[in-house]
């Protein structure tokens, strides 16, 4: 990416999170990243090409984040929770909630670009919660992961309440795993 299409992200990242993304509009962008309608277009070709741009970035980042937390991870229980650990950390700097909730909210339609990199950001986390599960030895790890998914999902969307939630959803997802990795008698 050039740095004008950088700086083009950045400022709709900045935009699309904080106002929405259909209440953004081309021309704000381009004012905001210093660049042209031209050359937006010309980077982009389109709105919604910019939107699943966005997302895309913003996915990296978060799915780097999520890896190195299970990286760290003294064990493959602890890893099972490690998404909550990442959201910890996230949400010290992104208090409006979940960029790709928000997305498939304001972008119904299966076929655009940027809803599909949304669902597949979420469906990525349900396979890794699952992954992490069967790693660790956790009895019916799908059902674990769904339970964590939407455990995870929950904290995420209730986050703009100012609810301060997360502690307890992460004591939760502990007490999940621990439950799913005792031995039965």
């Amino acid at each position: 990416m050039t740095p004008a299409g950088r700086r083009i992200v950045a400022a709709a990242e900045e935009l699309f999170y904080g106002r929405g993304i259909t209440a953004v509009g081309v021309d704000l962008i381009a004012e905001y990243s210093g660049v042209t309608k031209r050359t937006l277009y010309n980077q982009f070709g389109s709105k919604d090409h910019l939107v699943a741009a966005y997302l895309t970035e913003r996915d990296q980042r978060w799915r780097s984040l999520v890896r190195a937390a299970v990286d760290a991870s003294d064990t493959p229980a602890e890893a099972v929770t490690a998404p909550f650990e990442a959201l910890r950390t996230w949400s010290g700097t992104n208090t409006r909630g979940c960029a790709f909730i928000n997305a498939l909210a304001e972008l119904p339609d299966p076929s655009h670009p940027a809803h599909r990199i949304a669902a597949d950001q979420k469906l990525w986390l349900l396979n890794l919660f699952k992954e992490l599960a069967a790693t660790a030895g956790c009895s019916h790890p799908a059902t674990l992961a769904t339970q964590l998914f939407v455990l995870h999902e929950g904290a995420v969307a209730t986050q703009p309440l100012s609810l301060d939630n997360l502690p307890e959803c992460i004591d939760l997802a502990r007490a999940l795993v621990q439950a799913s990795t005792s031995p039965r008698r």
